[in-house]
């Protein structure tokens, strides 16, 4: 097979990536080693930022978020007793969308298939080549039969775990990591909101979060050990466990209703840079990853192929590369914002089993500088919009 663009890697990044370059009549084809139901029913959280919101409604794919995706302009903070309210809107002028992230995995994969794009499911065996010439080339396995895809280019959308990260030369390549002492506990719940907005709760028993999913389930997390296992949380243990670190003294009281889903997510922060090497660039999880406290994992995926679109479309229609040129440089200053904001909403909000008294103080003091102070709310509502 021939194409201009090998996107490896059906998820929010390489979908929306091969939607945009459909739009500017660049062809590409998508390799996805998972099949579409796994793809579509794979659950996972989504907070879209303004600039999120504002690419898929340009790109025709954002009819269902508006219409089901619940709009927020704010987001509470909870210690001490009581909850502190940061106004999104009020501070940037922005507002943010929770739609779950496989919801939009199926708004684009019905859009690519609406328009005859080339999307295929359950491959194996992928392989990259050339990436370091001008005709890079991926082979594959799909419905029992090797096949290849000469390309212009290739673009790594597999993930942390994919192959296309390693296929830039580790002389050239370096990996930056942290690993949390903790993980998040995730349960769905069938119930009413608790609360029209998210809220962050940061307690002396460990971090917790409320967000809807929809007027029927609620998400929730709680701060766990990551090496622990849910099936050493009851459904008991689990409501003590939220109740006592949401709750506060204005009588508001977390719904309950029958959990359905639970796991345990570890938390870890990563960067591998650069991000392109040769007719190579990665974009999204293969890339980075953001502990989800920041809510940025998949807007900073959609940044990376906001720029790629455009690098693309100044390539094939004027012939310059400058934008492809600088794609790596260009998006590490946005994924490295978000990092460092990830970073600190983590450290912020999370209970560190060794702080020592003097270390609890100074998280508690933070915590009562951010909602005290305009320009600190403000400095955390522009990280969490977005607007940088």
């Amino acid at each position: 097979m021939r194409t201009q663009i090998a996107i490896i890697g059906a998820g929010p990044a390489g979908l929306l990536l091969s939607h945009l370059l459909h739009l500017q009549g660049i062809e590409s084809i998508v390799l996805e080693s998972r099949s579409r139901p796994e793809i579509e029913a794979t659950i996972r959280a989504g907070v879209l930022e303004q600039g999120t919101m504002d690419l898929l409604t340009e790109a025709g794919v954002g009819e269902r978020m508006r219409s089901e995706g619940a709009l927020h302009h704010g987001i509470e903070l909870a210690f001490g007793g009581r909850r502190h309210r940061i106004d999104l809107i009020e501070l940037t002028g922005k507002a943010i969308t929770v739609y779950p992230q496989h919801e939009v995995i199926k708004d684009l994969v019905a859009a690519r298939i609406d328009a005859g794009g080339a999307l295929l499911f359950e491959v194996s065996d992928v392989e990259l080549h050339g990436v370091d010439t001008d005709k890079p080339s991926v082979r594959f396995s799909h419905a029992g039969t090797q096949q290849i895809i000469d390309a212009d280019f290739v673009i790594g959308c597999d993930g942390f775990h994919g192959v296309s990260r390693a296929a830039i030369p580790a002389s050239v390549r370096q990996d930056y990591q942290r690993t949390y002492p903790f993980g998040w506990f995730g349960i769905l719940v069938e119930s009413a909101p608790s609360s029209e907005e998210l809220i962050y709760a940061h307690h002396e028993r460990g971090f917790a979060l409320v967000s809807t999913r929809s007027p029927t389930v609620q998400r929730l997390y709680l701060q766990c050990d990551p090496s622990d296992h849910v099936d050493n949380w009851s459904d008991d243990r689990i409501w003590h466990e939220l109740h006592s670190r949401l709750e506060n003294n204005d009588g508001w009281r977390l719904n309950e209703g029958k959990i359905f889903q639970k796991n345990i997510i570890g938390m870890r922060s990563f960067v591998s840079a650069p991000m392109q090497s040769g007719r190579l660039m990665l974009a999204g999880d293969a890339a980075h990853i953001v502990p989800p406290t920041g809510a940025k994992g998949m807007n900073l995926a959609i940044g990376d192929v906001k720029l790629l679109a455009r690098a693309f479309e100044q390539f094939y229609r004027e012939g310059g590369e400058e934008r492809l040129n600088s794609y790596s440089a260009d998006a590490l200053k946005r994924v490295w914002r978000a990092e460092y904001f990830s970073w600190w909403m983590t450290s912020l909000l999370h209970t560190f089993a060794d702080a020592t008294p003097f270390q609890r103080e100074i998280q508690r003091a933070e915590l009562e500088n951010v909602v005290s102070s305009r320009a600190m709310a403000t400095a955390l509502a522009e990280n969490y919009v977005g607007a940088f």
